[in-house]
């Protein structure tokens, strides 16, 4: 599938409405083989090394969710320049409405994933907007577009200060407005905490939240702005509970096995689907929100 910046195929700068287009990478293409599991499931800080087959068949039911809400679909395909964690595909890349950004990740055994990215999109005749690299470090896991002008970015272990600076310079042209966000030492350096790890926006003026970890200014900011908040309840936010992937405005996916949490979104007005996630999502401590990078959003 060629795509291209004249038939407006591609921009993100939203996380909430409908998905028309979404990359994804399957699990074979990401995990490979049983050899490349066991030699990486540990180094790279999994739970336990995922099953393929399994992990096949749950990719399978997240991709059908995808299709039936009508979003198109594009694999990346196996690169050597990665491994597991590139099955986690938004992180190393953030859609704007002029093209993509490229990321060096602040996990360094994910660097290989921002080129290979950027291969792909070149062959799919998306415009590459900038490359975040140098001593700069980011990953789009950290970014939320809390509209078209406004994004919040975590500041982190994974998205460093000058990552937060390079980005703000690179998209002032753009007329948006990066608002940093300082995110907390919780399980150290070697965790996976994502500014979405405890918050996802749900719609205009819904987001889902793992209260205890969110900053008083952005509790401040989104109280400003009239967002209501649902709690995601203690014994939930391990399983994924907070991570939930918007189809279009209240149409959303979570990973299966958050039964409060799902019940709170429905009590909101959402309708929910689910999917299973124990290999794909729990042993990586990604979600669907992980597992996709939105291409296009209109």
């Amino acid at each position: 599938m060629m795509i291209s910046a004249v038939d407006s195929s591609f921009g993100s700068q939203t996380m909430v409405a409908p998905l028309r287009c979404v990359i994804v990478k399957r699990p074979e293409e990401a995990f490979r083989s049983l050899e490349t599991i066991e030699s990486q499931w540990n180094p790279l800080g999994y739970t336990r090394p995922p099953d393929l087959n399994r992990a096949r068949k749950e990719h399978q039911q997240l991709v059908l969710l995808l299709k039936e809400s009508g979003a198109n679909i594009l694999y990346l395909p196996a690169d050597d320049r990665t491994g597991l964690d590139s099955i986690y595909t938004h992180d190393p890349v953030l859609v704007t409405d002029r093209g993509a950004v490229i990321f060096q990740t602040g996990k360094p055994a994910r660097r290989g994933e921002g080129p290979a990215f950027a291969d792909a999109l070149k062959k799919w005749e998306v415009p590459i907007l900038g490359v975040i690299n140098g001593s700069a470090t980011a990953e789009a896991g950290d970014m939320i577009w809390l509209n078209r002008q406004t994004l919040l970015v975590g500041r982190g272990f994974r998205t460093n200060a000058a990552g937060v600076e390079s980005l703000a310079a690179l998209l002032q042209p753009l007329g948006v407005r990066v608002i940093p966000v300082p995110l907390p030492y919780w399980n150290g350096p070697q965790d996976v905490l994502h500014l979405m790890s405890f918050i996802s926006l749900l719609d205009d003026d819904l987001a889902i939240v793992y209260r205890r970890l969110l900053p008083v200014p952005l509790f401040e900011l989104l109280s400003e702005r009239g967002i209501q908040l649902i709690d995601v309840p203690e014994e939930e936010y391990n399983t994924l509970g907070c991570n939930v992937l918007v189809l279009s405005p209240r149409n959303v996916v979570m990973v299966r096995g958050n039964p409060v949490a799902r019940a709170r979104l429905e009590a909101a007005g959402c309708r929910v689907s689910e999917f299973d996630g124990r290999e794909i999502c729990l042993t990586g401590a990604g979600g669907p929100t992980c597992l996709t990078r939105p291409l296009l959003r209109a």
